[in-house]
């Protein structure tokens, strides 16, 4: 497929054209040429929009699907469409699946199922056999097979003996691991972030001392063991402190935020509706600037639309009962894009790329075309009709944005939203 994007406001610090306005011309799924402004000889197909900007493909380091076991609440087929239609380019998939994806017969099943996508799928391998948190699973195999990092979808290592091993294990392949930052025993039965919100709606609270301590005693045991440590989606302003400092001391760690909880506080919760119940759950307004921070500074190393589409029937009944989880594929670039400078949100939507071993195309000529396409200036409110995913669990419905996708070019595919 050949393409020529016209007027095009490329952002991307790694390419000499970075702010600048230019022709691409795409060939064979190559960048031929990019120039002020190139003849269109060979009748490629144009592409030209209102305040068009395009980037490097973006990354998505938390996905959920559902399938297999669960596709009545998202199907990898749609689920690659709507990554698509938003913008992500790569996407990394949790391993909250019925079977657990804790073998690499599993981790080939999902890569077949995505074979034929513009969205490039890859695994992520469960920490434990069946995510029971008891004996490792088979890391190394499931590595071999293209699992990019290891992680029981928000189910914290309770065994910090497991992560030590874990973590030294792991060096001989330079895996990734992931513990998910809350301590069961100080959360107990805790749904919402506990504060006076949670007293005043009678609803039973998380402390922000169960992500705490949960990265502490791993920031302890990185520093004893070694290896590649990846804390997924914290939520507090003291999480933050905590990883800039074993930053500062060079210890190997990355961390991510999900966007609800750089946008979205516990003052929502008035209304019981359960598309706000969330983990980490929705913590407080200094909590959401400590966040923007630590995005600013390079504390946190990237954003991820945490998507969870949970079905009807686990999300639309009590608050206490409702699963946790909300989709954030569709609005995660207008919500980030609010509240951060564009370049901002691109490179925290990119830059954990690095982290996970994934190939980064820069926009220049020669290389392999991976682009998203986008408008960053166009306001909006995001309403149910707006989501393509199967389930309908969004926390930002109805919320303002600032920024839509256009589509993505990908794997020689050209994917433009209607």
């Amino acid at each position: 497929m050949n393409i020529l994007i016209k007027s095009a406001t490329i952002i991307d610090a790694t390419s000499s054209h970075h702010l600048k306005k230019r022709d691409v011309l795409i060939e064979n799924g190559v960048i031929s040429k990019i120039g002020a402004a190139i003849v269109n000889s060979k009748n490629s197909k144009e592409i030209m929009l209102k305040d068009l900007h395009i980037s490097q493909g973006w990354f998505d380091s938390s996905v959920s699907f559902g399938e297999p076991g669960y596709e009545e609440r998202e199907t990898i087929e749609n689920g690659l469409k709507v990554a698509a239609a938003s913008g992500f380019t790569h996407v990394a998939i949790n391993s909250n699946t019925n079977p657990v994806t804790d073998s690499k017969s599993n981790i080939k099943y999902l890569h077949a199922q995505a074979d034929k996508s513009p969205v490039n799928l890859y695994p992520i391998g469960a920490l434990t056999i069946k995510s029971e948190g008891k004996d490792l699973a088979e890391l190394f195999d499931m590595k071999n097979e293209g699992a990019i990092a290891f992680y029981d979808y928000q189910k914290p290592v309770k065994n910090p003996n497991l992560l030590k091993i874990a973590l030294q294990y792991s060096q001989s392949f330079e895996g990734l691991i992931q513990s998910f930052p809350f301590e069961k025993a100080i959360a107990e039965q805790g749904m919402v972030h506990e504060e006076i919100n949670s007293t005043k709606l009678g609803l039973k609270g998380i402390p922000s001392l169960a992500e705490e301590l949960q990265i502490i005693r791993d920031l302890y045991i990185l520093e004893y063991s070694g290896g590649n440590l990846h804390i997924p989606t914290i939520s507090t302003k003291k999480s933050v402190s905590l990883i800039r400092d074993a930053k500062k001391k060079g210890l190997n760690v990355s961390c991510s935020v999900a966007v609800s909880n750089l946008v979205l506080t516990d003052a929502l919760l008035d209304e019981f509706d359960t598309n706000y119940k969330l983990l980490p759950p929705l913590r407080t307004n200094k909590d959401c600037k400590a966040l923007i921070k630590g995005l600013i500074d390079g504390t946190i190393d990237g954003i991820t639309s945490d998507h969870n589409p949970i079905d009807i029937e686990h999300k639309k009944t009590e608050f206490d009962h409702a699963m946790y989880g909300s989709i954030g594929f569709e609005s995660c670039f207008g919500a980030s894009n609010k509240i951060l400078a564009t370049e901002k949100v691109i490179d925290r939507l990119t830059n954990l790329k690095k982290r996970f071993k994934i190939e980064s195309n820069s926009i220049s000529e020669g290389n392999k075309a991976d682009i998203t396409l986008f408008n960053p200036k166009v306001e909006w409110t995001f309403n149910e009709s707006d989501i393509k995913s199967t389930s309908k669990n969004s926390a930002f419905i109805n919320q303002s944005l600032r920024g839509k996708v256009y589509g993505v070019f990908a794997n020689n595919k050209l994917i433009i939203n209607k």
